[in-house]
């Protein structure tokens, strides 16, 4: 499946089978990868860009972070080697653009490291690059606005799909 059917199965909340061998086709990978806490934060911070799915925010938080359990570099202090920081991956000049409001629970002030401030701004920076549109290719060209490389926008889909397969809309 390219990524306009990934992006398509995502946009459509799960419409189309699970992918051929690949992380939709086992075990469902969602109820043990996403702590609860975290899964409930994905789901309140997409409602704030309509048509955005958790998922996505989900398979997002789950690549750059293991949702904020990772112990490498950058995610519960310091930076990564690319300057990346929390579990949402962000550099700091593009945290502090998508930072604001602080959401409800969020630190004063917003913190890359706070997983609420982190996730509400993941969802602000691709709701602003265009992930609510119902066009499946506005949320590839979303995530791509999020990590410019092809192989993550696929990855994340794939993700996204398969979380949406196992936790349904």
């Amino acid at each position: 499946m390219g990524v306009a059917g990934l992006a398509a199965s995502v946009v459509g909340l799960g419409a189309g089978p699970p992918l051929a061998g690949g992380i939709g086709s086992g075990a469902a990978p969602a109820a043990d990868d996403i702590p609860p806490v975290m899964l409930a934060l994905y789901r309140q911070a997409a409602a704030s860009c309509p048509g955005l799915s958790y998922a996505v925010l989900a398979a997002i938080g789950t690549v750059e972070s293991s949702n904020g359990t990772s112990t490498a570099p950058g995610v519960q202090s310091g930076a990564n080697g690319a300057g990346a920081e929390g579990p949402m991956q962000f550099l700091p000049a593009t945290f502090a653009e998508y930072a604001m409001p602080v959401p409800p629970g969020g630190a004063r002030p917003p913190s890359p490291y706070d997983p609420t401030d982190a996730v509400y701004a993941a969802a602000r920076l691709l709701c602003a690059a265009g992930a609510g549109s119902a066009d499946a290719s506005g949320l590839a060209r979303a995530v791509f606005a999020y990590n410019h490389s092809a192989a993550y926008v696929d990855e994340v889909l794939a993700l996204a799909s398969a979380y949406v397969t196992a936790l349904g809309p």
